[in-house]
């Protein structure tokens, strides 16, 4: 057995990245509470790679940071963030049988050595939206998309659960940046919806939310999980009323005891939730695991299981499984909405 166990860290946002620093307290933290508590018995340390990953940067930055953990003889890497970038590790794990826990939104980022956490759903958070908007008897709808692999994938599987919610779609739009805001807006309002979608990475929605508070536009409002950010950043009056998919909730107990101990060291609730589930995750797979091999992270984390989440409704469960890579279990997807520059769960 190794003297050490050494565990990759792959910022594929590269130090700018929103929540990185924070991800790494938390899984440092977690890694900690476990030793002291003497189920680590080999001490724990971290290499670190950073490559600026899609959208803004390569595919290939990404791919030289995996490699170099790979070659630093790491037992586990956690990360990338990213979805596209998750999408292009994937394979990479897979032939390196090198077990990798990304926490992105991308389901398809899944394989033997592959495990997500997920960083939202490309797959669940529409189906959320459909509901959402069907149980308030928003039958006619239009979407706003932007152009990224991300906002793609909502918009196709919204679609085809609009359709068994018998929900319609009378328009489809795309927005690229603030300049097309007032045409796509104009073409949205011609249409006479009763309720407007946004897809998409988030950059867009700003824009959207300006212009639609400009028209005086009061229907329904929501988007995917890019609103808690993007939203979040413009100006109060304009986010208003918008609802979106986010991955935190007061009614969750864990998440309050967290908040309690923490204290003023909690600054945004969402990543601390996210940071101290990935954290979790990660500590107990080390203490689980049969031996510090990469064969046996794996085996480790598919043995973590029903942890109480952070993340989600009350009752949301963290853990994996032979076949099982998603992490999170139950109800970790809520609705949440801004009003006066402050966001609340309301359901």
């Amino acid at each position: 057995m190794p003297a050490t166990v050494r565990v990759g860290v792959l910022n594929d946002m590269a130090d700018s990245g929103p929540g990185s620093e924070a991800m790494m307290d938390w899984i440092e933290r977690e890694v900690a509470i476990l030793r002291d508590r003497g189920l680590i018995p080999t001490p724990v340390e971290f290499a670190h790679a950073y490559g600026l990953g899609l959208p803004s940067g390569t595919a290939e930055a990404i791919e030289n940071a995996y490699h170099e953990l790979v070659q630093q003889d790491v037992v586990l890497v956690v990360g990338p963030a990213v979805s596209d970038n998750a999408l292009i590790v994937a394979p990479l794990a897979e032939r390196a049988r090198l077990p990798t826990l990304h926490w992105s939104g991308a389901e398809r980022a899944r394989g033997r050595y592959t495990f997500q956490l997920q960083g939202g759903s490309h797959e669940e958070e529409p189906l959320v939206i459909a509901r959402h908007l069907a149980g308030l008897g928003s039958g006619r709808v239009a979407v706003v998309h932007d152009g990224s692999p991300v906002g793609m994938r909502l918009l196709t599987t919204l679609v085809a659960e609009a359709s068994m919610l018998g929900l319609e779609i009378l328009a489809r739009e795309a927005l690229a940046g603030p300049g097309e805001a007032e045409q796509v807006v104009a073409r949205l309002m011609a249409a006479a919806p009763d309720g407007v979608v946004f897809l998409g990475v988030g950059a867009s929605v700003e824009p959207l939310a300006q212009e639609l508070r400009h028209v005086k536009w009061e229907g329904q409002r929501i988007t995917n999980s890019a609103g808690m950010a993007k939203l979040g950043g413009t100006d109060a009056n304009a986010a208003d009323g918008w609802s979106y998919v986010a991955m935190h909730s007061e009614a969750n107990e864990t998440f309050r005891r967290l908040c309690a101990d923490a204290g003023p060291q909690i600054t945004t609730a969402s990543l601390c939730a996210r940071g101290h589930d990935l954290g979790r995750l990660v500590a107990q797979g080390i203490a689980r695991a049969p031996d510090i091999s990469r064969e046996g992270l794996r085996l480790g984390l598919e043995q973590v299981k029903w942890l109480p989440a952070a993340q989600g409704e009350e009752g949301t469960l963290l853990g994996f499984g032979n076949q099982d890579r998603g992490a999170l279990h139950g109800r970790y997807l809520v609705i949440r909405q801004w009003q006066d520059g402050e966001n609340r769960s309301i359901g």
